[in-house]
């Protein structure tokens, strides 16, 4: 038998595949991590004079006592950098950047 025609050893073509699987599930795991701030159809609002956020459907406006994100400053995902941001800042009732008061 020539080697041209030669079977692989089976091993060798599982080992090859469980590899290549788990390459794939480790490249394409880290996109999927991230829980999204909101839905597809959403966008996050900031509670105004407060902590807290909320989702609102993209056809509404904000309900009372909640405003936009500061253009630029949305965050997209929990633990990006605007979302940590955000941890210890609110807006106020004319839409400026304040710090949350310590909850000592």
């Amino acid at each position: 038998m020539s080697t041209a025609t030669r079977l692989r050893p089976p091993f060798r073509t599982t080992i090859g595949l469980a590899l290549a699987a788990a390459t794939v599930a480790l490249l394409t795991g880290a996109c999927s991590t991230q829980q999204a701030t909101c839905g597809g159809d959403e966008y996050p609002v900031r509670s105004v004079g407060a902590p807290g956020n909320a989702c609102v459907s993209n056809d509404e406006e904000p309900p009372k006592g909640y405003a936009r994100y500061p253009e630029g400053k949305v965050p997209q995902h929990e633990g990006d950098t605007w979302s940590t941001y955000w941890s210890t800042r609110t807006l106020d009732e004319n839409g400026r950047t304040i710090e949350l008061p310590d909850e000592n």
